[in-house]
């Protein structure tokens, strides 16, 4: 079993809070748009970390960290990419990977709207942590927590960090 803190659209800004929400998480994910590398560091220093670059994200995140993560956790097939859209409106390079790879779980950033939702068409779960940061238009900073559980993903907790 593992916790999972997953965090996306920071755009340079980390709030203190985080660290207190993800204290339980074995890893953070990150779906783009750190901002600095210095915001990566701090989260790889707490915890270990999986990420992908955003839009925003300069040359050395991008060195860092991939456009796009394909990895399996647990039991569970996982594609992780910063613009991809959403169900059942992906980005036609996110279908094209979708049908290439057929994870059960697929995360994506950029928007900065929470969802988590159910894809039947493929069998994959979509989950976007909406923004963490203050820059864009959202009102509510968020992140979300979950647990993996051999096949299993569960005990979903959407967190509200405040007002942008």
């Amino acid at each position: 079993m593992i916790r999972i803190g997953l965090i996306s659209d920071t755009h340079s800004f980390l709030d203190d809070a985080v660290f207190n929400h993800f204290e339980t998480c074995n890893e953070i994910w990150h779906a783009g748009d750190f901002g600095t590398m210095q915001l990566a560091d701090q989260l790889a220093s707490f915890k270990p970390l999986k990420g992908v670059y955003g839009n925003i994200d300069d040359n050395e995140i991008r060195n860092r960290f991939p456009e796009q993560l394909v990895f399996t956790c647990e039991g569970v097939k996982i594609m992780m990419r910063h613009i991809g859209g959403s169900p059942p409106k992906y980005n036609p390079e996110t279908r094209k990977e979708l049908l290439i790879h057929q994870p059960q779980l697929f995360i994506s950033g950029h928007s900065h709207i929470l969802k988590v939702m159910y894809d039947e068409k493929i069998n994959c779960l979509h989950m976007n942590p909406g923004a963490a940061g203050k820059q864009g238009w959202h009102k509510v900073r968020t992140l979300i927590r979950f647990v993996i559980d051999g096949k299993e993903m569960k005990d979903c907790e959407v967190i509200e960090l405040g007002k942008r």
